[in-house]
């Protein structure tokens, strides 16, 4: 085994640990702030002046959905709502195809970097996270 590769080996060993250790703090943190927001969501709850704030909130917010409802049942309404979504469904779609160009581009070119129309030039990121493998 060259040195070169051993160096690889163990800056790979040496991120997989740092993953693993980050992996497993981000589902400690995750599981502790569950539980300091459990006891927040007691001492609201046993507070009688946010009981009754949150109960007359909650009347409003029924009486606010009725209003949204009858409005977006309205012609005009249904007519921007089947608008807003198409134009939502093809911004994901532009936004998945340009994530597939960008990557072809920095693949083939061998840089991160591009130049728009406009001459401003933007650099290509990208943003990985870690899931659990769906089998």
């Amino acid at each position: 085994m060259s040195e070169n590769t051993n160096a690889q080996a163990i800056t790979l060993l040496n991120i997989e640990s740092l993953i693993n250790s980050h992996d497993s703090k981000l589902s400690t943190l995750q599981k502790d702030l569950s539980v300091q927001k459990e006891m927040l969501n007691d001492l609201l709850e046993n507070d009688e002046e946010y009981v009754k704030a949150s109960q007359e909130s909650a009347k409003l917010a029924k009486l606010k959905t009725q209003a949204k409802q009858k409005v977006l049942k309205t012609a005009a309404a249904v007519t921007v709502v089947d608008k807003v979504k198409e134009f939502q469904s093809e911004l994901k779609e532009l936004k998945v195809a340009l994530s597939d160009y960008l990557s072809q581009y920095v693949s083939l070119s061998g840089t991160n970097m591009i130049e728009g129309p406009d001459g401003v030039i933007r650099q290509i990121i990208y943003s990985a996270k870690l899931v659990k493998k769906q089998e």
